[in-house]
């Protein structure tokens, strides 16, 4: 979505240069909005690939060098000053695929803009890596992501308290997208009336009951209790690498609420 945003600044042929806003309006504007705009070249990692494949940079074996991004980018700009090369699961890209890009990152053509979009940056090579600039998105606040869970519920219809809320945005973990792909399970699940135990259920959550009673059996010494809660959640199926995970993030609420006071935004 940011890669399109930019994209549609550089596109936008109302947009005056102290303005860091495209107007949205102007034909230009809605091509990019529509992905129609022929100079915005999008490579995707294909459904059920796991990783992003030579052929998409250069092309097929029968048609390689006259195909592909690295192709596309070296025609010039049909209707704008600079072509975009939008680049999505960068980080899939298999070694014959970064060797391919780095070629023409080491010699682009003096229209090209490359973005390249990744949740895993690290995994860029360094080769590349080091000819880009990185911006690093922050994690969207708790607040924030519960308000707009709210906003969308109510704009859908769909019935949903603030604890279905609260999971919804915890399972995104700051991240607006991954909350909204939780939304999207839970309603095709649950249908427009969205409880909060079956939602954690769905996600793989595990409910406070849960992570209260091996609490509560850690303060009273109860091992037997503390066997009981894990013999449960096996034979329901459920995954105990997961569960010990959600319960550090437990153990590390109830100790930065212990130092910090409650409310706090460090949980």
């Amino acid at each position: 979505t940011f890669a399109r945003l930019v994209a549609q600044c550089l596109y936008c042929t109302e947009r005056v240069p102290a303005d860091l806003d495209a107007c949205g309006m102007c034909p230009s504007c809605k091509q990019v909005q529509a992905g129609t705009h022929p100079d915005l070249l999008m490579v995707e990692r294909p459904d059920g690939k796991q990783e992003l494949p030579i052929d998409l940079l250069i092309g097929p074996p029968e048609k390689r060098g006259r195909e592909g991004l690295c192709h596309d980018l070296a025609l010039k700009p049909m209707s704008a000053s600079r072509r975009v090369a939008i680049i999505d699961d960068a980080h899939t890209m298999n070694d014959a695929s970064a060797n391919a890009l780095l070629k023409t990152l080491e010699e682009p053509p003096e229209w090209a803009v490359f973005i390249l979009c990744t949740t895993e940056s690290h995994k860029i090579p360094i080769t590349i890596a080091s000819r880009c600039q990185q911006f690093s998105f922050r994690s969207v606040d708790f607040g924030e992501l519960v308000a707009r869970m709210e906003w969308i519920a109510q704009q859908e219809g769909i019935t949903a308290d603030s604890d279905v809320l609260s999971v919804l945005a915890q399972a995104g973990e700051g991240s607006v997208r991954d909350s909204l792909s939780a939304l999207d399970q839970a309603i095709a699940c649950c249908g427009t009336k969205l409880d909060a135990v079956e939602v954690r259920t769905l996600l793989g959550m595990f409910s406070q009951d849960t992570l209260d009673q091996v609490a509560g059996a850690l303060l009273d010494g109860d091992s037997a209790k503390m066997l009981g809660v894990v013999a449960e959640l096996e034979a329901n199926g459920r995954s105990l690498q997961h569960f010990s995970r959600e319960l550090s993030r437990f153990f590390r609420n109830l100790l930065v609420v212990k130092i910090a006071g409650n409310p706090t935004k460090l949980v």
